[in-house]
């Protein structure tokens, strides 16, 4: 598909964009149309008042004809796109997981509640979590307080909570970093991770965290190599993507890590096609740089039948946003404080 040839098939494009401002422009306007991507994702870039949030989603939606899905990272600590006044400031989740001790995993569910409804506020219903990846105490500095535990069953404890919270709330859920990027040494923006631990290893640890989740609806592939498995980043590697189907289990929609990240080679299109090749669903993009949407689109095209079939199981799980007290919800979760029951 080249933008300005896009039929109407009720296909999705086979990609996550994202737009470069505050305000859409006449040009992203006609791109999107034309590209018809499955959804948007946002940035600390796009995000100024409560009132041009909005209008940023409504134009975002306005510009494909439909109720596209809106993402963020709003995992809290360092990665949480909305911040004060915008949405309230969390601790990183590791943290936060360590100061609640037993009652974790309620306090992090009604955390993802609350976010879920501060999002919703804004017209976002997506948001890239929870991170299911296991720390390590090797684990880069980039990664490691983003996630939940330890262990596999600690990290997969917290994960249900959190997925909960943001299904309660209305919010999709998109569980990260598929096949699991806790023993990574290097930031996958600027470096490529390579993991060279045994498969047992990553069988009882890595991958076991992302099993009870086989059933969510999206799911976020890592770029790293595991040696021994594979010899190309996890995203493009098409061995790697039918471990997370057939191994792992997961069943829902794949899409790609930011495919402009540093860990990839080649130029945007060619990662693009080459995920879409290996298995993925569609391909994430972050930076909002027109050429590099424009060719990837290209690259991309519509979706695959079963990528829209997933794409469109994603969707029906998309509930209404509740009415819900946040005040209330943050005095209940600060009853769980060790000293406070």
């Amino acid at each position: 598909m080249h933008p300005g040839d896009h039929t109407v098939s009720g296909r999705f494009g086979a990609a996550i964009l994202a737009p470069e401002g505050l305000r859409l422009t006449g040009a992203e306007r006609r791109f999107f149309a034309d590209a018809n991507p499955f959804g948007f994702i946002l940035f600390a870039r796009n995000l100024e008042t409560p009132e041009q949030i909005r209008a940023l989603t409504a134009a975002l939606r306005d510009s494909v004809g439909r109720e596209a899905p809106i993402f963020i990272d709003q995992e809290g600590g360092r990665v949480q796109r909305l911040r004060p006044p915008l949405a309230t400031d969390w601790l990183p989740p590791l943290d936060d997981v360590a100061l609640f001790g037993e009652q974790a995993p309620q306090a992090m569910r009604l955390r993802a509640l609350i976010t879920a409804a501060e999002l919703r506020g804004y017209g976002i219903d997506g948001n890239c979590a929870p991170m299911l990846d296991v720390a390590r105490p090797e684990t880069h500095a980039f990664l490691r307080n983003r996630c939940y535990g330890d262990s596999a069953e600690r990290v997969a404890e917290i994960g249900i909570a959190v997925a909960q919270g943001l299904m309660q709330g209305g919010v999709l859920p998109v569980i990260k970093h598929l096949p699991g990027h806790g023993l990574a040494r290097l930031d996958s923006h600027r470096d490529l991770p390579r993991i060279s631990a045994p498969r047992d290893e990553l069988d009882k640890v890595d991958f076991e965290a992302f099993r009870p989740f086989h059933s969510l609806p999206l799911g976020m592939t890592a770029h790293l190599v595991f040696e021994g498995l594979c010899d190309r980043p996890a995203t493009i590697d098409p061995g790697m993507i039918r471990l997370i189907r057939e191994e792992i289990g997961f069943s829902g929609f794949l899409m790609t890590d930011d495919i402009s990240m540093e860990a990839l080679s080649g130029s945007v299109a060619e990662r693009g096609a080459a995920a879409l090749a290996a298995g993925c669903d569609c391909v994430l993009h972050c930076n909002g740089e027109m050429s590099e949407m424009v060719a990837l689109m290209r690259a991309a095209g519509e979706m695959s039948d079963a990528a829209q079939a997933r794409a469109e199981a994603a969707l029906a799980a998309r509930g209404p946003a509740p009415q819900v007290d946040i005040a209330a919800l943050k005095a209940e979760r600060e009853a769980l404080l060790p000293g406070r029951r």
